[in-house]
Formats: C-alpha cells, structure tokens, sequence
C-alpha cells in the first residue's frame, strides 16, 4: 500500500502511523458513511491508489501529531503571558459566584491554571485540524486538478478521436490510441489508459471498463462522453457520426466555458482595485494617528513590508484558481519515430545528439561526441541571441551573476548604504542601488527574449488556421498529405511557410512526414501546435487523403483564435484597470508626500505636538512615542509604491497570458514610473 500524501512516498513510517490510529478511525467513522464514501471517491478520481480505511487513519494520525505540538506551543504561550506579567490574573474570573472565602479564593487559584489550559486547547484544536483537513483536502485538491485539465482538453480529444474515426480506426484502436497520446492529451489520455488496461490486462470486456471508467472520471463533461460513447457501442450505431457530433458540442462548451472564466476574471479585477487600496487607506489612517500621538509606527512598518506582499500574493493564489492556462508542455514523444528523432529531441546543453547512444562503446565517438560538443558550443557563442530567444530562462544564468556582482562592486566602493540611517537619509539612491539596479539588470533581459521568444511562436500558430484551410483544400483536389504541405509552402508567406518548405525537403531527403512534423513541433513547443500535429500524424499513417481531418483541426484552431481573441479583449481591459489603480495610488502617495506631512507636521508642531506627544524635533513629530521622521516616512511611501508597482506587474502579465514571467515587462515599466515620480517628490 502507498499512502501518498506529498509527505513522502509512502513508507514504513506513514504505514505504521496508520495502523496506530486504525482504531481511532473505527471508533469515529462509519466505513459506509458518507464522508468515507466521499473521500473513497475522491482518492479513486486522484489516481490515488490508497485504501480509504488506512488514509482517513494516517490523516487523523497527522492531525493527533500537528495537534499535540500546538497543543505544547499553546501551552508554553499560555505560561508565558502570566509568567512575563502580560497579563494580570487578578484582571481575570472565571464568571462563578463565590458563596465563601474560602471558595472565592479556591476558584481565583484556578485563574491561571484554567487559561492555560484552554490555551493548549484552542492551539491544539487547530494543529489538529490543520493536519487532519490538509492530508484530507489532497485527494480533493488533486481530483479538482485533473477535473479542470479534462475539461479543457475534453473537445480536442473528442477532435482527435474523429480524426482517427475518419482514417478507419475502429472503436478498440481508437480507444488504444488515446491511451498512447498522454504527451498531447494528458489526463484525458490517462481516463483512457484505464480502460485500455481494464481490457487487456485484466481481460474485462471493453464495454464493461467504459462503463466503470464513466462512473470513476472526475469530469461530469467526459462521464457523459463515456455513457453516449457506450450507448451507441451497445446499438451498433455510426461512431464517426456520433464524434462528429460530440466534436462540434464540446468545441462550443470549451468557448463558453473561457467566457465564463474570463468574466470571473472581471470581477477579479475589480476586486484588485480595492484591495491595493486598502493598505493606501490604512497608511493614510496610521500617518494620521501618529501625528495625533495615538499609534504605534510598527503598524507602518507591517503595513508596507508585510500586508502590502501580502495582498498581492493573495490575490495571484486566487487569480490561479480560476485562470486556465494551456496544459501539456507542447512537446511530442518521438515513440516510434527514427533513432535521429529520439536523440535530437534530447538534446540540450548536455547531450548533444545522435553520437550520445555510442559513446563509451567505441572511443572514436568520444571524440566525435567532444568535437560535436564543441560544435554546438561554438554554434551557441556565435549567436548566444538566438539561443536565449529560445530559452529565455537561461538569461538568468548571466544577469543574476552580473546584479550581485554590480551590488557587490557598489557596496566595496561606499556607493551603497550598508546602514539602516544611510537607507533613511537616502531613500531612493538606497533603494536604486540595493532593488532597480539588480532587477532591472534581471529582468530586462528576461523580459526581451520572453517576448521575442513568444512572437516567434505567434508567428507560427498566427497563421495556423488559416494554412490547416489551404491544406484541406489542397488535399481535397487528390494530393497526398507531402504534396499538400509542398503546395501551401509555395503559396504562402510567413513563418509557417518557411517550416512547410523545411519539412518538405526534409522528407525528400529520407526522413517520414511524421519524423518532420514531429521534429517541427518540438522546435516551437506550443501545446496548441502539438495537438494540431498529433491529430495529422495519427490520421495520415492509415491513409494519405485526410481532408475531414484537416478541416477538424482547422475547426479546432479557429475555435482557438476565436478564444484567444476574447481573452486579450478581455483581459486587455483588466490590465488597465491594474495600471490605472496603481497610478492612482502612486499619485496618492505622492501627493501625502508633498503636501500632507510636511503641512501636518508643522500644524502639529505649531500645537504642542498632540495629546501624548509634546512638541516634536526639528526632524518632525511624536508618533507614538517616537518621533516621525519625514526621510523614514518618504523611504517608507518609496518602499511601498515600489513593492506594489513589483506586484501589479506580475498580477498584470498573469492575468493576461496566464505566465508570470510574462509580467516582468509590466513590472519594470511601473518600477520605472515609480521611481521617476519619486525622483521629482523626494
């Protein structure tokens, strides 16, 4: 048995914990009860191949755990504020009237002893039930996952299944070839393997494993597919109509789907707007209260460095709970392809191709894998651009290096404040020299090769659409597949038709069409593309004129277009409401800077300074106790602009391609727009 909990593998340990609580697991829950159903089902729609018994028994083993540690922690905190004189027993009662002295006093003796007690209590109570609901809420959390991937990929692979109907598969190869396609279909693929494996493995009739596996899916969308699917098995009626059919439904279920997802997207946005503007109000009310001598400054501190992370990160967990990114990784398996295709779709940085599977056999291909090391290394300085378009993470590996060394050098020259006064005394050098220099030196360069790397991709899948048309037509009039490509190379322009004519030669100089397509699709990695050349490779080996099937990727691309149109429409707009709330709050921010707390602190001084405070230095005014100096309070504005310009950035690249990598250009113009306003107020 494995109990998998993302804690470990399964091992002795969690076994043994377990069949330690399995009595408590009898004594609490009813194995036919509802909640043990519940989780019995989620578990079985996780993949996850643990007993229900002896899962329920290791989360309440985890939750008695987690519950005994707080429970000490809450118990020594409890201690600990009577013992450090926090809080006086004799302010404390117990709420029971005492008819004697004597039991006046018994009960007063109980004060101390009670409060602890009920601080173990409160502690342990939630240790446990943060450790009991978490180890539970995985099997919930991973079912809702595949859930959601499902649904997304559900109308492809419903396109894929008529293409492979088309070509003259029956209903048992179509079954086996979505069970091999996980590379493209992913958890659609997996529903499928199941069936596939209940059929051969385990000799259930294939009409049976359907049936079960649309009783098991966590997708109420592919459950139906499965219950239609079989109906018309059990009537014998035409499978290639009843795909046709289901393709054109869920193509229009997948659209209205993302209309949905993107006005939950609109509501999220509005929602940002105000809360980014409840830490402006709350630095606004504690700036107020300490020129009134009536807060404490660590609330000021909190609010920027803590609540203001805070929010942003908050608001990126909800955002991805909603925002459906594309799934899969764009790449194909080169199973069953030629051993030139498996090698090359390994390489990298470390391997480097087809000699890799000789060397050590023979030592001429040591030296032929070390002058073909040199060659590509060669190939990479040559042109370094080309490689980090295609790799724009690699960037990081020369700016993160590059931005400690620019500190360091600033540091070892006195350039850099290394002291808390010299931050103070000089805010926005402090934090260009320490912040903008290192992320601007990070992420610029990032930036630019994301997006040069992205518009290579656009122009390929730009023009998808519209070439899968070309394509089908040209079939249509008796050519093969091959020439068809040869054709649309010659007549069209672009990106897309520079690759049809390199795959057109490829072929005629001895590699298959299905090798070319492949080796094409991996050079580019769109998930997008690799569904669109899984369904024609799959299709053109049973036969050469496959016009329906082009005409079904074409539907599918241009339902794709027609998505990815609404989403910038839509999630244009959303940016804009990120940006205009951001300027907003700068401009707000400025503005308290230069006319708020320098005309408050005089009028305060000019008063004596507020109830507590008495009249405040040359540097400013009491805040709390402590004086409220214009340079922390300017560095402390600067801080915040700039840790919500970082974050409105990233939040803004999200929501729009569903990427936070793609946020770093929105980021560093807000960074820059934040520190030139700084510049001009401070």
């Amino acid at each position: 048995m494995s109990l998998d909990v993302d804690a470990g593998d399964g091992g002795v340990d969690a076994n043994v914990l377990a069949e330690l609580c399995y009595p408590v697991f009898e004594l609490l829950f009813d194995e036919d009860g509802d909640f043990v159903g519940d989780v019995e089902r989620k578990l079985s729609e996780a993949r996850m191949p643990d007993q229900v018994e002896m899962y329920v028994s290791l989360a309440l083993a985890v939750g008695i755990l987690v519950g005994g540690a707080l429970w000490a922690v809450g118990t020594l905190v409890g201690y600990g504020v009577f013992s450090l004189g926090l809080i006086d027993p004799e302010a404390l009662s117990l709420g029971v009237p005492a008819p004697t002295p004597g039991i006046q006093t018994l009960l007063r003796s109980l004060v101390v002893p009670t409060a602890v007690l009920l601080s173990g209590l409160v502690f342990g109570s939630i240790g446990f039930a943060v450790g009991f609901g978490g180890v539970v809420a995985v099997p919930y959390s991973r079912a809702s996952s595949r859930k959601r991937e499902i649904n997304l990929l559900l109308a492809d692979s419903v396109s894929f299944m008529y293409a492979l109907s088309v070509g003259g598969l029956n209903q048992l190869e179509i079954l086996r070839a979505m069970a091999t396609a996980e590379d493209t279909y992913g958890e659609v693929s997996r529903e499928f393997q199941s069936i596939v494996n209940e059929t051969e493995y385990f000799g259930t009739d294939y009409r049976n494993a359907i049936r079960q596996q649309s009783m098991e899916t966590p997708s109420d969308e592919l459950s139906q597919f499965l219950a239609d699917m079989l109906s018309i098995v059990n009537s014998g009626g035409d499978m290639e109509s009843f795909l046709k059919d289901k393709k054109e439904k869920h193509l229009r279920t997948s659209k209205q789907e993302r209309e949905m997802t993107l006005e939950t997207l609109e509501l999220f946005g509005e929602m940002y707007m105000t809360l980014s503007l409840f830490p402006l109000l709350l630095i606004i009310i504690l700036v107020i209260m300490g020129m009134m001598g009536e807060a404490d400054d660590r609330l000021l501190y909190l609010t920027v460095y803590l609540l203001i992370p805070l929010v942003g990160v908050g608001f990126l967990v909800l955002v991805s709970t909603v925002k459906q990114d594309d799934p899969g990784d764009g790449y194909l398996q080169p199973d069953g392809g030629s051993e030139r295709l498996r090698q090359t779709s390994r390489e990298g940085l470390l391997h480097f191709g087809l000699v890799e599977a000789f060397v050590g056999s023979f030592g001429v291909f040591d030296r032929i894998r070390d002058r073909e090391g040199t060659h590509k290394t060669m190939e990479i300085l040559s042109a370094p651009h080309l490689f980090l378009r295609e790799n724009p993470l690699y960037t990081l590996a020369l700016s993160v290096p590059a931005a400690l060394a620019l500190v360091g050098i600033a540091v070892a020259s006195g350039s850099a404040p290394t002291t808390v006064d010299g931050w103070i005394a000089r805010p926005v050098w402090s934090a260009f020299v320490w912040l903008y220099v290192p992320l601007y030196v990070v992420m610029i360069p990032l930036g630019v090769f994301y997006e040069w790397h992205q518009r290579s991709r656009r122009a390929v899948t730009g023009k998808l659409s519209e070439t899968l048309r070309k394509l089908s037509s040209a079939n249509d009039t008796g050519q093969t597949l091959l020439e068809s490509v040869n054709t649309v190379s010659a007549t069209s322009t672009g990106k897309l038709a520079e690759e049809f004519e390199v795959i057109h030669a490829k072929v005629n100089y001895g590699m298959s069409l299905r090798d070319a397509l492949v080796e094409f699709n991996n050079s580019y990695a769109v998930p997008r593309l690799a569904r669109t050349v899984k369904l024609i490779t799959e299709a053109q080996e049973a036969s050469s004129q496959i016009t329906d099937v082009l005409t079904t990727a074409a539907q599918a691309s241009e339902n794709q277009d027609d998505i990815e149109r609404e989403r910038k429409s839509r999630t244009r707009m959303q940016v804009a409401i990120i940006v205009m709330t951001y300027i907003t709050l700068l401009g707000v921010m400025a503005i308290l800077q230069t006319q708020f707390i320098d005309v408050m602190g005089d009028l305060v001084s000019q008063s004596g300074g507020g109830s507590t405070g008495g009249v405040g230095a040359a540097a400013g005014t009491q805040f709390g106790g402590g004086s409220i100096d214009p340079d922390v309070l300017s560095m402390l504005f600067f801080h915040a602009v700039t840790i919500q310009a970082i974050l409105s950035g990233f939040i803004s690249g999200y929501i729009r391609d569903a990427e936070l990598i793609s946020g770093v250009k929105y980021a560093v113009i807000l960074m820059t727009l934040a520190l030139g306003v700084w510049i001009y107020v401070g």
